[in-house]
């Protein structure tokens, strides 16, 4: 008996077993996206019981795309793309999806290598946190033929979908409850380079609190750092006490502003009595730093979870000409603890 004889053999099995039809554990192996959860997980356990591999390279061919959806970060050590891959993992795993998780190393030549990769892999399509912000090489990505959603960058809908933060509401935010913390003292921005979207729509949100306030841009004095590390919040405290004490202090990720209070430590300046900080992320070690880290939460875990929502919404509307590209912006809050704990 052929391989395809047995399958067409198990799958009768299964909708026996699952008392379903045969259209829909069919349906089950190649398109679970259409399937109902629950009867969807009683054909699997059925699959299960019976010891049902289904043949996926074959399934592969008659779909034109495997069920596995392409992953591209910048660097899979960072805590926050590590939430990233969480909520995508899962809510892949959730439609019977799996994850290939590609690093680009923060280098475009690589991200671009990984994929064509996963295009040549005729994954389903693929997420990506984009380096840069250069629409114009997006538009080359997309052209490779790979469905492509953008994750923490925020697209025009008629170039794809996007799922995004409002990093300008989340600098505002920061900047707002350090102004009402310090009674018009001097407030220090520690970012970095502004090339990067999210740091430069995070100063853009600073400014706009100091208007907001009525006060002056030039009361902000920025001290910008090429990597955004511990090491680099504290060389840029370093530097900055060289020249004022400020009161208040707004890093754009949670590694500066944990850098940033260890420095200020170090010199004899006390967090919150003397500095307040609050960093931006509200990554695990926020929480349990020495001195407990007031932040900016991010909805890490669902950019992953709408990113795949994204990416199967396009699965499913096979004419691409009718498909409607969409844009989530997430909300970021202020969370608050020590460094810059919430005023009565």
């Amino acid at each position: 008996m052929t391989d395809r004889n047995r399958q067409a053999v198990g799958q009768v099995a299964i909708a026996q077993a699952a008392g379903v039809s045969l259209a829909t554990v069919s349906n089950t192996i190649n398109r679970p996206e259409i399937v109902a959860e629950a009867t969807r997980k009683k054909v699997q356990a059925a699959m299960t019981r019976l010891n049902f591999v289904p043949n996926e390279a074959a399934a592969s061919l008659r779909r034109g795309a495997n069920r596995l959806v392409g992953l591209v970060v910048p660097d899979i050590t960072n805590p926050f793309y590590a939430a990233i891959v969480e909520g995508a993992a899962a809510e892949a795993d959730r439609h019977g999806y799996g994850i290939v998780l590609c690093n680009s190393q923060d280098d475009p030549a690589h991200e671009l290598k990984q994929l064509k990769l996963l295009g040549e892999l005729r994954t389903a399509g693929a997420l990506i946190v984009p380096i840069t912000a250069d629409h114009s090489r997006l538009a080359r990505l997309r052209e490779l033929g790979t469905r492509l959603i953008l994750i923490d960058r925020t697209a025009a809908v008629q170039e794809g979908c996007s799922a995004s933060i409002d990093d300008v509401l989340g600098g505002r935010l920061a900047t707002q409850h350090l102004i009402a913390s310090t009674n018009g003292g001097d407030l220090v921005l520690i970012n970095g380079p502004r090339s990067i979207p999210q740091c430069d729509d995070r100063h853009r949100g600073a400014l706009a609190a100091l208007a907001d306030a009525g006060m002056d841009a030039e009361r902000l004095h920025e001290f910008e750092v090429e990597d955004m590390t511990v090491r680099s919040g504290r060389q840029a405290v370093k530097k900055m006490l060289s020249t004022i004490t400020p009161t208040a202090i707004f890093a754009t990720n949670d590694q500066l502003a944990l850098g940033a209070i260890k420095e200020l430590t170090t010199a004899g300046l006390s967090v919150p009595e003397d500095v307040v900080v609050i960093g931006y992320g509200d990554l695990a070690i926020a929480e349990n730093a020495p001195v407990p880290l007031s932040t900016i939460e991010q909805p890490k875990v669902e950019l992953g979870r709408a990113a795949v929502e994204m990416i199967l919404a396009e699965i499913r509307d096979k004419d691409h000409n009718e498909h409607r590209h969409s844009a989530r912006v997430f909300q970021p809050r202020l969370v608050f603890r020590e460094s810059a704990p919430r005023l009565n």
